[in-house]
């Protein structure tokens, strides 16, 4: 037997002893140690950039966090900042769906074992094809990234920025904002395009569509062409939510900002919302000084950062079906109700009880982590706490905080980041699978 083969044979009785979800943890750990190891390569960098920030940077990258503890553009030429794309791009398509959707195209087929771990990394309907839904995600992602590219192409053009500069940063910030990566090429993000109503629109399309997933956009989409008579009861779910927290994070923003109300009339109303789009689908992006919001905002911000969106999609949190479900089972405990329901449908009790066991171990992380750098970091809790949120839910959003990090600081934030990629959930029974078997 060939070393090749001696090798292959050992790995398919490897990833076939574990479960889907340790498959994961290990799936995206090597995506991490390979982006890590090729960004080491000096002449991807404009300057030497140290062994843990390079780890840092492949982390945020396909856990599509868009935390940076060095500056992008300055640090990485354009090849270091591609490959950084790449990872992004991985990281928000899933790596499964990268891999299987190459399998596809090279053998025609997937195994039970690629089934499985899809189903364990995308909350796919049981009815929905695993081949049907990869080719759609995929052809959905193109589409959605070149139309992006070519409205931000459009855009930065119009604002006087040079061809080759414009191509790059549209392909660049269109996958990062459908990716939910937060990634940029301004170090300042977009805060010079705060009343640009073309840039907002191009950014939150993207962001909306990428951070709601395939198959919410999808069902959405068949009910208002009239293929179907109506939406998923998950769809509904993640619809409402997301629009009363969009509203009200918007709303919160408008009145009671500060920063908000120096501006004036288009910028003003598009600063609001976008602070609480970018907050909800954790694009990650920002219009105005995310360090200077004001406490209450910055609350709301932390709390639409803990929530997220859609368990389908590319945005990070809790998710809004984890939140309509801890609402549900207070209103029926308030109520007396025996079922518990949410828009008069009754919940089923495997979805309640990943609701509640994502609550309790998504709060115990944060309060951890927060504990942990409480001795570490010289910042404010409320800084603290706001980077850890945006960490875990794979945000990107920054008040400063972490380019100032300890080492021990960025390696608690290269774990969290990770953690929150796989979900909290995903990551915890992949910890509990290997201590059961051992």
């Amino acid at each position: 037997m060939s070393l090749f083969s001696t090798i292959s044979s050992r790995y398919n009785r490897f990833k076939l002893k574990n479960s889907p979800q340790t498959n994961l943890v290990y799936g995206f750990l090597v995506y991490v140690l390979v982006g890590w190891s090729i960004l080491l390569l000096p002449f991807l960098q404009k300057t030497y950039i140290p062994v843990v920030d390079n780890l840092f940077i492949a982390t945020s990258a396909i856990s599509t966090t868009g935390l940076v503890t060095v500056s992008i553009y300055d640090s990485y030429n354009f090849f270091g900042q591609f490959i950084i794309m790449i990872l992004f791009q991985i990281g928000g398509i899933g790596y499964m769906t990268f891999t299987t959707f190459y399998l596809l195209s090279t053998t025609k087929r997937i195994t039970h074992w690629h089934k499985k771990i899809i189903q364990t990394e995308f909350d796919v309907p049981k009815e929905l094809k695993i081949k049907d839904f990869l080719r759609s995600v995929i052809i959905y992602t193109i589409v959605m990234e070149v139309l992006g590219a070519i409205c931000f192409f459009i855009a930065f053009k119009r604002e006087g920025i040079q061809t080759f500069e414009a191509l790059w940063s549209s392909i660049f910030h269109s996958v990062s904002a459908f990716c939910t990566a937060g990634f940029g090429l301004n170090n300042n993000s977009f805060m010079d395009f705060t009343g640009n109503s073309f840039i907002n629109i191009i950014i939150s399309v993207l962001a909306i569509c990428g951070s709601l997933g395939f198959i919410v956009v999808t069902d959405i989409w068949y009910r208002l062409s009239k293929r179907t008579k109506e939406i998923s009861f998950t769809t509904k779910m993640v619809s409402v939510g997301f629009l009363i927290l969009l509203a009200f994070g918007m709303i919160t923003t408008y009145f009671f900002e500060p920063l908000v109300q120096e501006l004036q009339g288009q910028e003003k109303l598009w600063a609001s919302f976008f602070q609480a789009m970018t907050s909800m689908t954790t694009v990650g992006f920002n219009t105005i000084d995310t360090g200077g919001l004001s406490l209450p905002i910055l609350l709301m911000v932390i709390f639409l950062m803990y929530i997220g969106a859609s368990p389908a999609g590319t945005a990070g949190g809790m998710k809004i079906t984890t939140l309509t479900a801890m609402l549900a089972i207070i209103k029926s405990r308030l109520y007396g109700e025996k079922e518990i329901t949410f828009l008069k449908r009754k919940i089923p009790f495997e979805r309640l009880y990943v609701a509640t066991s994502t609550f309790i171990f998504y709060t115990m992380i944060i309060f951890f982590t927060c504990f942990l750098l409480s001795f570490t970091e010289t910042a404010d809790f409320k800084n603290i706490l706001f980077e850890v949120a945006s960490a875990l839910g794979t945000v990107g959003l920054s008040v400063g905080l972490t380019g100032e990090l300890t080492t021990f600081g960025k390696l608690v934030f290269i774990v969290i980041m990770f953690v929150g990629r796989l979900g909290v959930i995903t990551f915890g029974y992949a910890l509990l699978a290997r201590k059961l078997k051992d």
